[in-house]
């Protein structure tokens, strides 16, 4: 007996029989091939580059390929259509005179323009006449021009104004950035930037924001910095310097000041003496001066964009050189531990006296003092070490002058030891001379015994052949 089963599949009905082989074809997959793929490259762009739609996986019994614009496949939206036996390619509704399509099914898009962004779709006709559909896309980006600086202000005043910087053009998807002196820059006190990074906001500007300054920008596919631009910025003027720093002059010479200040834009000049104007020009010059010269000179200087004005003043001294000065002295030969005066005398008024011994300035001791005008040098007392040639020097900002030398001496009286009498002192002499009399003979007598032992070596080897021959 059959089982039931069996009996079932032998009485199997031909619509049952179609269901089950779908059954069978819903369960069961023949082993397929890798699936076809698109990849675009680039996959980001530069309007105007090339990009190409690499198809991967296609089947190599393909007969036919055809691309077209968006997802759907549809006449309208064709771009081409490529006959693998004869290589021919049709043109669609789609094609824009850029687009080639390659044996391989490739498609590329030359100088693609920012309309190309967007899906592409493939559809791979097979001999059987089944079709295989994939699907690429590309985003199109502008080039980015090179960008330029526009200045709100173009002289702003240090301290006063603000200025704000902008980059052109705008464009879009595109990010800004800044730099300064070649550092990035970011948002700080004195300065802002927008959310775009487009603009940027100085606030009071100071003389170190003058740049250069350059924008960047870029975005996925390209990039490109402006030209640098700086700020003329006004400032000043500081306060004036004069030169040369000297205060002091002979009379006769001339007297060449000149002023400086720091300022933008250049500072205006002006001089005064004592108050009253003299000329408007940085150098003043005034030929040989004389005592009346002597007073107060001042530099004024001025910024016309500023407004700011600022004044340095020098005093100038025209002085007589001094002249040569003289020297007394109690007495120039003293005794130990007596005292001196050495005195300076000099003629000229408001100078300054210095002591000179033995060509060298005077190194006090405690034993020595000076007058409050140094004039007046007094040793008390004297010792023999202060023995030797004194001067004085008197001198002014401008001269100096010495006078001429007084040489001081001083007597000592010599000390006898009173340890060795007289008698002791002619003794040692006599035992001196005996010692130094003896070694002189003791000497001779040495130099003559050499002398004689060498005279009788001598005469013994003049003998000794004679007698030789009369042996033999």
């Amino acid at each position: 007996m059959e089982t039931r089963s069996a009996t079932s599949h032998r009485g199997l009905l031909p619509w049952q029989g179609l269901l089950l082989a779908a059954s069978l074809l819903t369960f069961w997959n023949p082993p397929t091939t890798a699936q076809m793929t698109i990849d675009s490259v680039p996959s980001d762009a530069a309007e105007g580059g090339d990009v190409l739609l690499l198809v991967r996986n296609l089947s190599a019994n393909s007969i036919a390929y055809s691309w077209f614009k968006g997802e759907t496949v549809t006449s309208n939206n064709q771009i081409a259509a490529y006959l693998v036996a004869d290589g021919t390619t049709t043109q669609g509704p789609a094609y824009s005179h850029r687009e080639t399509i390659y044996p391989n099914g490739s498609l590329l898009f030359r100088n693609v323009i920012l309309g190309d962004t967007g899906v592409y779709t493939l559809q791979v006709t097979q001999p059987n006449f089944l079709t295989e559909i994939a699907s690429g896309q590309f985003r199109v980006h502008p080039a980015l021009p090179k960008p330029s600086i526009t200045i709100s202000d173009s002289n702003p005043v240090e301290g006063k104004d603000s200025v704000v910087l902008i980059c052109e053009p705008e464009t879009q998807n595109t990010t800004y950035q800044w730099w300064i002196n070649g550092q990035r820059l970011q948002d700080g006190n004195r300065l802002n930037l927008s959310d775009d990074g487009r603009s940027l906001t100085l606030f009071n500007v100071t003389r170190n924001d003058t740049g250069p300054y350059e924008c960047e920008t870029w975005n996925l596919v390209s990039g490109n910095r402006s030209d640098p631009v700086t700020l003329n910025i006004s400032y000043g003027p500081d306060a004036p310097s004069i030169t040369p720093t000297d205060s002091y002059f002979y009379p006769g010479t001339n007297l060449n000041l000149s002023c400086h200040a720091t300022s933008n834009p250049p500072a205006q000049y002006s001089w005064f003496f004592n108050g009253n104007h003299l000329q408007s020009t940085q150098e003043l010059y005034l030929p040989s001066i004389a005592a009346n010269h002597s007073g107060s000179y001042t530099c004024s200087v001025h910024n016309p964009t500023t407004g700011l004005n600022r004044t340095t003043t020098k005093n100038i001294t025209v002085i007589e050189p001094v002249s040569p000065p003289s020297i007394q002295a109690t007495n120039t030969t003293v005794a130990e531990e007596d005292s001196v005066v050495l005195t300076c005398l000099t003629g000229d008024t408001g100078v300054s006296i210095r002591w000179v011994r033995d060509d060298q300035p005077l190194r006090l001791t405690d034993r020595m003092t000076l007058s409050p005008n140094s004039s007046v040098l007094t040793i008390d007392p004297v010792r023999r070490e202060d023995a030797g040639e004194y001067q004085c020097e008197v001198f002014n900002p401008v001269s100096s002058r010495r006078s001429s030398i007084i040489r001081l001496e001083v007597k000592y009286p010599v000390r006898e030891d009173s340890d060795l009498s007289g008698g002791a002192i002619a003794g040692i002499v006599v035992a001196v001379v005996a010692g130094v009399a003896l070694i002189g003979a003791l000497a001779y007598f040495l130099f003559f015994r050499k002398i004689g032992r060498a005279s009788d070596q001598h005469d013994l080897t003049e003998h000794k052949p004679s007698v030789s021959s009369h042996s033999k």
